[in-house]
C-alpha cells in the first residue's frame, strides 16, 4: 500500500508539470498526423523474415525525429534516448500477411482503417512512433534515473520465434542493461498481459519410396501414416488446469490422386501456462507418430517408411508477479486516467523477458482492433491517445524508479 501511494504521489507530481501536461495534450492534438503514419508504413510490406524496407522506414523517421538509432544483428530496430539502465518500449514489425499493394490498405466511410496488419501490430508500431516524436519535442521532461529505448523488432508472429526479442535480450548491446519492458501488441486498453502462454511447434515428417497407386499398392504411404499419427495426437484429452491446447495447422503431401505420396508432413501446435504440461505433450506427440509408424510399417507389403520430428519454434511460459514495481506503475496510471484493465495470459514478445526474470508486460495502443492474421483485419483510432498518454507516463514513472523502494523495477 505504501509503495502504490508513493507511485500516485509522484504520478500527481509529474502530471502537474507543464511540461508533461504540453505532451499529453500533443497525442490528443496530433491525432491527425499520428492516423497518416499508422497508414503510410501499413502499406510497406514486413511479412515475418522480410521485414527490411519497413525497418529502413522507422530507422529513418527516428533518426529524423532526432534519435541515435540503428537497426542491430537481428534486424530490429533500435532508438535510445539517456544511459543505462534502461527502460524499452517494444513494437513488434512483422505482420502474418502482407500487403501486396498499397491499395491493400484503405479507410473506410466512417475512419475505420482495414488491410492486413493494421491492428497486429500497425496499432503498436504507431504508438511507438508518436512517443518518439513527443519525446523529443517535448521541452521540459523532468530529470530521469533511466534512459529509454524505443524498439521496432523483428520476427514475433509465427514461425519467427520471437527472434527480435531473443536478441534484444541475450545478444544484444542492450542485453543486461535493460530494467523493465513494455510490450505495445495490437489494439485496445483492457488488457494487461502478465503471463506468457508457452508453446513449442514442430514439423512432423513421413517418408517412403512412393509409387502408383494401383501398381504399387501395399507400399507404405506416408500420407496414410501421416493422418493416423494426427488422429492418434489429437485425441489425447487435455482436461483440467493449468489450461493447454494443441492444434494440427497445416499438412501437405502427395502429388495426385493416383500417386503414392513419398512425403507428407504436419505443422502441431503445443501451447499451455505450464512448461512442464507443453513437454508432456510434446511426449504424447512423439508417441503418436512412432505409434503410426510402425502401424504402418505393419501394414505394409513392400517399401517401407520414415518418420522424423523438427521442432521449429518455442516460446517459455512465464509469469509476472502482480506485485511487480512494473505493475504498481501500471495501476496507478490507470486509476489517473480511469482505465479499467484485467491481467490475461498471451504469447507475445514479453515471453522472453519474463522467461529471463525481467519485468515486462504486454498491453494494447488503444482504439479498437479485429480480425487479426486475415485479409479483413480493421482497426478504429478512436479514442487511441488515451492509451498514448498511458503508454507515456508509465515510462515516466519507471524511468524515475517510482514504486521501487530498491531502486529500480529491474532489481
Amino acid at each position: 500500500m505504501a509503495a502504490n501511494a508513493f507511485t500516485a504521489a509522484n504520478l500527481n507530481e509529474l502530471t502537474d508539470q507543464r511540461g508533461i501536461r504540453e505532451c499529453l495534450q500533443w497525442f490528443t492534438r496530433e491525432k491527425q498526423w499520428i492516423n497518416e503514419q499508422h497508414l503510410q508504413f501499413c502499406r510497406i510490406p514486413a511479412p515475418t523474415f522480410l521485414e527490411q524496407e519497413r525497418a529502413a522506414w522507422f530507422l529513418e523517421q527516428f533518426r529524423a525525429y532526432g534519435w541515435e538509432a540503428s537497426i542491430d544483428r537481428a534486424g530490429n530496430v533500435v532508438a535510445v534516448a539517456g544511459e543505462a539502465p534502461y527502460v524499452a518500449l517494444t513494437a513488434h514489425l512483422d505482420t502474418v500477411l502482407p500487403a501486396r499493394m498499397k491499395d491493400d490498405i484503405s479507410v473506410d466511410g466512417d475512419g475505420r482503417f482495414r488491410g492486413p496488419g493494421v491492428s497486429d501490430n500497425g496499432a503498436g508500431l504507431a504508438a511507438l512512433l508518436a512517443v518518439a516524436r513527443v519525446w523529443k519535442l517535448g521541452s521540459a521532461l523532468p530529470e530521469l534515473s533511466r534512459g529509454l529505448l524505443l524498439v521496432a523488432n523483428v520476427g514475433e508472429e509465427g514461425e519467427g520465434n520471437l527472434i527480435g526479442m531473443r536478441h534484444l535480450c541475450r545478444q544484444s548491446t542492450y542485453a543486461r542493461k535493460i530494467d523493465s519492458f513494455i510490450v505495445v501488441d495490437g489494439a485496445g486498453t483492457d488488457h494487461i498481459t502478465t503471463r506468457g502462454l508457452g508453446s513449442r511447434r514442430f514439423e512432423v515428417t513421413f517418408t517412403g519410396p512412393g509409387g502408383h497407386s494401383w501398381s504399387d499398392y501395399g507400399v507404405g504411404n506416408p500420407l496414410h501414416a501421416l493422418c493416423r499419427a494426427v488422429t492418434f495426437f489429437t485425441d489425447t484429452r487435455i482436461e483440467g488446469n493449468p489450461k493447454s491446447a494443441v492444434n494440427v495447422g497445416l499438412i501437405e503431401g502427395g502429388s495426385g490422386v493416383n500417386a503414392i505420396a513419398q512425403a507428407a508432413r504436419a505443422k502441431v501446435d503445443i501451447r499451455s501456462e505450464s512448461n512442464e504440461k507443453i513437454d508432456q505433450l510434446v511426449e504424447v506427440l512423439t508417441e503418436a507418430v512412432e505409434r503410426a509408424r510402425e502401424l504402418e510399417n505393419q501394414r505394409a507389403t513392400a517399401g517401407k517408411i520414415a518418420a522424423k520430428m523438427r521442432e521449429i519454434g518455442a516460446r517459455p511460459a512465464a509469469a509476472l508477479p502482480e506485485s511487480a514495481p512494473l505493475l504498481q506503475c501500471l495501476r496507478a496510471v490507470d486509476a489517473h486516467l480511469g482505465i479499467r484493465s484485467h491481467f490475461d495470459t498471451s504469447s507475445t514478445d514479453a515471453n522472453i523477458p519474463l522467461s529471463l526474470g525481467l519485468p515486462a508486460v504486454a498491453i494494447g495502443a488503444g482504439g479498437i482492433g479485429g480480425g487479426a492474421h486475415t485479409t479483413q483485419e480493421w482497426y478504429r483510432p478512436e479514442g487511441r491517445d488515451l492509451a498514448l498518454k498511458r503508454i507515456f507516463l508509465t515510462l515516466l514513472l519507471l524511468m524515475r524508479g517510482s514504486g521501487d523502494d530498491s531502486g529500480g523495477p529491474g532489481k
